[in-house]
């Protein structure tokens, strides 16, 4: 017998909002259904990708007409439509200064083949025909204005520009705020069916969901639901609830404990969602101050993600005057260097209690929170989430666990209640079981964090549960 079930992951959006913005700020567009909740069968629909069409929907349907506004007067230029390659990256959110990496992405766009629904079928199977980038004072030559020229395939076209009765408003201004690709699927999957008398979007087998939100191609090996609904689904509905116009919620339809289907139920937003964009979270310039010892961009993230400002700022600029200086011995392997020194507090602590003062002085805004202070927060939110994935499980399980931690436990030091009526073991059975579940975090799954439970004032820490194994 088939059942259903409702997810409760709806965080109330905070009270410190600003009104909505207006019409001019929102940038709304129509996309046409049939462009809404795509799977691909090559290539990738990431965020930046996924933004960047519909950047160029907006400006196709505000322009109307190609050649509008080509940048150069031949008949090659009227087949295009254009736009600034500024005012894409403004609208698309991209906050980096790599142009390079953003042209990567914009010609990519032309790779990724549509797979073919039942009641859609495109003859070219792309979303974009060709793309361009031209500057009238010569691609190679400093100054000018860099313009960025694309087209669709003739049936894309029609449906971009006329896309009809059949199309779903949405909003550049909203999709700015959403800070993976998963979400803003989703978010663009459920607000066609705000609509809709039902409030609920169609119902599809979670297989379905997994290709429309991931981006990645169909014949790609799938995960087990419970890492997809873990991993992908709980981050994107606390994102959209926390940071759109709408709340949503998932329902999942079983067959005895097997999950055979999912829909999702949608509501307006009765408060007005935060009226600015989400700022960058990385600070590039010690970003690429870090990248310069040779450290892969990936490492160097996650560092300024985990470590306090204040010693990695220390820890930087020691190792930059070291690798400098023609006084001392050369150092063959900077990034090496780099990472002992941090591991090892090579910085004397003047000097970061100095630099510590400096930040300070900078910004008193209680909540801001340090890298280590938005770790631990997460660590502390994951552990809870272990623990009720723990409570979940059935006799055998939990005592295999419990089994498992205590041995771990003897090794690490003894005394104390061992066993779940005590809060200290409970929390250090939490945050051990987490540990055991899921791989160290990475820069991305704290930024994602941070976003959808951004801290309040006055929010105490994740409270650690009181309830015991059966």
């Amino acid at each position: 017998m088939e059942s259903k079930r409702g997810m409760a992951t709806k965080p109330k959006k905070t009270s410190a909002t600003l009104p909505a913005p207006d019409s001019t700020e929102l940038k709304e567009f129509r996309k046409t259904n049939e462009a809404i909740g795509l799977r691909v069968s090559e290539g990738r629909l990431s965020l930046l990708s996924r933004k960047l069409f519909n950047v160029m929907m907006y400006h196709a349907q505000q322009q109307r007409e190609p050649g509008e506004n080509a940048p150069l007067a031949t008949e090659a230029a009227k087949k295009y439509f254009w736009i600034p390659l500024a005012d894409v990256a403004r609208d698309a959110a991209y906050y980096s200064n790599d142009t390079e990496k953003l042209k990567v992405h914009l010609e990519e766009l032309q790779n990724i083949r549509v797979h073919m629904e039942d009641g859609i079928q495109w003859t070219s199977q792309r979303l974009v025909s060709a793309v361009t980038l031209v500057n009238p004072a010569g691609l190679k030559k400093k100054g000018g204005q860099l313009w960025f020229g694309f087209a669709f395939p003739p049936e894309v076209a029609a449906l971009v520009t006329s896309p009809g009765s059949s199309y779903t408003k949405l909003a550049i201004y909203y999709q700015t705020m959403l800070r993976s690709g998963t979400s803003l699927a989703l978010y663009e999957i459920c607000r066609r069916f705000l609509t809709n008398p039902s409030k609920l979007t169609y119902r599809q087998d979670w297989e379905w969901w997994y290709g429309a939100m991931s981006g990645n191609p169909i014949t790609d090996a799938m995960p087990q639901y419970k890492y997809f609904k873990r991993d992908v689904i709980k981050p994107a509905v606390a994102e959209i609830n926390m940071t759109t116009d709408i709340n949503i919620e998932l329902i999942e339809h079983a067959e005895g404990r097997k999950v055979v289907g999912l829909q999702f139920r949608v509501q307006a937003t009765q408060q007005a969602a935060l009226a600015f964009p989400v700022p960058p979270v990385i600070d590039s310039a010690m970003l690429a101050r870090i990248m310069k010892l040779g450290v892969a961009q990936a490492d160097a993230e996650n560092y300024l993600l985990t470590t306090d400002d204040a010693t990695l700022e220390a820890t930087l600029s020691m190792v930059e005057k070291r690798v400098s200086s023609s006084a001392k011995t050369r150092i063959d392997s900077p990034a090496a260097y780099f990472r002992q020194a941090l591991k090892n507090g090579y910085a004397n602590n003047e000097a970061v209690a100095t630099e510590s003062v400096a930040r300070r002085e900078k910004s008193a805004d209680p909540l801001l929170e340090t890298p280590d202070e938005l770790r631990q927060r997460y660590l502390s939110a994951r552990a809870k989430e272990a623990y009720a994935l723990f409570m979940e499980m059935d006799d055998q399980q939990q005592q295999h666990w419990q089994t498992m931690f205590k041995q771990t436990r003897k090794s690490g030091r003894a005394g104390g209640i061992a066993n779940m009526s005590s809060a200290l073991f409970r929390n250090e059975f939490s945050h051990w079981f987490a540990q055991q579940q899921w791989k160290e975090p990475a820069a991305d799954d704290i930024i994602r964090f941070a976003i959808a439970f951004p801290k309040t004032a006055g929010a105490a820490e994740v409270p650690q549960t009181s309830a015991e194994p059966r």
